[in-house]
């Protein structure tokens, strides 16, 4: 069964709440949002919510407060609740793969209770991580951390692909006002030569540092762009330079060693980080060197306050909840598959795109 903590071993296709929603689209099918709005004149006031800032309006959406109310049945009656508590608390509902889902521990104050995956407290690890891969932007925005002549660095270039590429690419776009101004960022994520050969005709290799983000060191596309660059490069300086110019974040020491880079700039992140989350890990790197420690523990803060509002929040006031809800209702009762995200300004343009990944990822790409 695909829900093994369901308060029911049904599919949720049988539960009664999904049987009551079925009658419930059929009873409502004729209802136009027009009507709705003119017979509810207060529908915005009761069907919002609000959290630091954010505001969900679902008020807009083919629904009643009925629609809602059954909707959270249904999550009640397949025990999301449930799946939720275990998710906090390290259990393996990622049933695929058999693991941890927990980039919420990356988010966690370091004060914060145990977290334990296979019997180990993973909140020290968390951090003691973090604060590495945090010394190393500093390093690099106080000009401590040089390139081989002595310069400063001025250009970042990242190459990995999928949440190796697009969670750092969308914050460092959607963040750029709180960006370095003294730093250039670039993303390459397509084995196209194209794209690399076009940020390599912008940058210097003395003021140039390549991030390579491959948890195996092995991803095809990433180590074809990190071996170009590597050889363009090298036609301008030294084998022993490589360290100044290039880290990784990986958890293949030997390979990381092996392409010449110092494994004192190689930042480890776990396989109960999937690769769709993992921007708040040492992934996160490009993140940091651009925006700084301040900043990055900031939007770190940003993301456990809304962790802390999903775990603790009753289910019909929960922002990812109806949410996710509502997802069900469109896909499963009005036959809806298209999603459309619409951002509210330039700077968040990369969003679509690392939501379509967040998003279908995690539901099997289906």
């Amino acid at each position: 069964h695909p829900f093994p903590h369901a308060k029911s071993t049904m599919l949720p296709t049988a539960l009664p709440a999904w049987q009551a929603l079925a009658e419930h689209r059929r009873a409502t099918a004729h209802l136009h949002l027009r009507e709705r709005f003119a017979a509810e004149p207060n529908r915005f006031e009761r069907m919002h919510a609000e959290l630091n800032g954010l505001l969900l309006d679902y008020s807009k959406n083919l629904i009643g407060e009925d629609t809602l109310d059954l909707l959270c049945r249904l999550a009640d009656e397949s025990g999301a609740a449930e799946l939720r508590r275990q998710m906090y608390a390290g259990g393996k509902i990622n049933l695929s793969e058999h693991r941890a889902v927990l980039h919420t521990a990356l988010r966690l104050p370091e004060n914060a209770a145990p977290v334990y995956v296979d019997d180990i407290n993973i909140v020290p690890q968390v951090h003691a991580e973090l604060n590495r891969a945090l010394d190393f932007a500093e390093r690099l925005q106080n000009g401590t951390h040089t390139g081989c002549t002595g310069l400063p660095i001025r250009d970042v270039v990242n190459i990995g692909i999928g949440g190796s590429d697009l969670g750092p690419l969308m914050m460092c776009s959607a963040l750029a006002p709180y960006g370095s101004p003294r730093l250039n960022m670039h993303f390459v994520s397509t084995v196209d030569g194209a794209q690399l050969r076009d940020v390599l005709d912008k940058v210097r290799p003395e003021t140039t540092l390549f991030v390579i983000a491959s948890k195996t060191f092995t991803t095809q596309e990433t180590i074809t762009n990190a071996n170009t660059a590597r050889q363009w490069f090298l036609r301008e300086a030294s084998e022993q330079d490589i360290a100044k110019h290039f880290v990784a974040v990986s958890t293949n020491k030997t390979a990381v060693a092996e392409f010449g880079i110092d494994t004192d700039h190689m930042f480890e992140f776990w396989d109960w980080v999937g690769g769709r989350y993992s921007l708040w890990s040492a992934i996160g790197l490009p993140i940091m060197l651009y925006l700084g420690e301040e900043n990055f523990i900031e939007m770190l803060e940003g993301a456990h306050e809304m962790d802390r509002h999903f775990i603790s929040a009753p289910l019909e006031r929960n922002l990812p909840v109806i949410l996710g809800m509502l997802g069900i209702w469109y896909i499963n009762f009005y036959g809806g598959g298209s999603h459309v995200i619409a951002p509210y300004d330039q700077h968040l343009h990369r969003l679509p795109k690392f939501i379509q990944q967040l998003d279908m990822e995690s539901n099997g790409k289906q």
